[in-house]
């Protein structure tokens, strides 16, 4: 997920729309916490999600990363693109995710590598607000339906 610094535009979360961001613009928004990629269980019905900590198969579940993030839909179809398109769609993400807190008009969180320029700092205010899945979760290769229900967690906050 490493992107082309000299494609941003200074502080461009604050002066463009999110439909008028360069595709760097868009991949540098993430931050990397990789809760996007658990296991979830929505109820559309009641506006319900439920989070698992089950991992999709290409997660790391110790960097917290793909394997193979570039190309993940050659190897998972079903991986969802996260586009400006589908964005109203997708509520379902994370209440700290940039995308989401863009799009609701919020700011991004103090944390974000964006705000703070520096990796340690972020990573470390991402580990001091309880953001992201590297260590913490496991991955689904192997497991059932059933075993996955049973591994709700209550660490995300939608």
């Amino acid at each position: 997920m490493a992107h082309d610094d000299s494609a941003l535009r200074p502080q461009f979360w604050q002066h463009y729309a999110l439909n008028e961001l360069n595709d760097e613009e868009w991949e540098a928004l993430c931050d990397g916490c990789g809760t996007c990629c658990l296991v979830k269980f929505m109820d559309e019905d009641d506006d319900i999600v439920e989070y698992t900590d089950v991992a999709c198969r290409l997660m790391d579940c110790s960097t917290g990363h793909c394997q193979h993030y570039e190309t993940r839909q050659d190897y998972v179809p079903e991986c969802i693109q996260l586009t400006m398109d589908n964005l109203p769609q997708m509520m379902w993400l994370p209440a700290h995710c940039a995308y989401k807190r863009l799009y609701q008009g919020q700011s991004l969180p103090d944390w974000h590598l964006l705000i703070t320029e520096d990796a340690a700092t972020t990573h470390a205010g991402m580990k001091a607000a309880n953001i992201g899945i590297a260590g913490r979760c496991i991955s689904e290769r192997g497991l059932d339906d059933d075993a996955i229900e049973m591994r709700l967690v209550s660490w995300v906050d939608v």
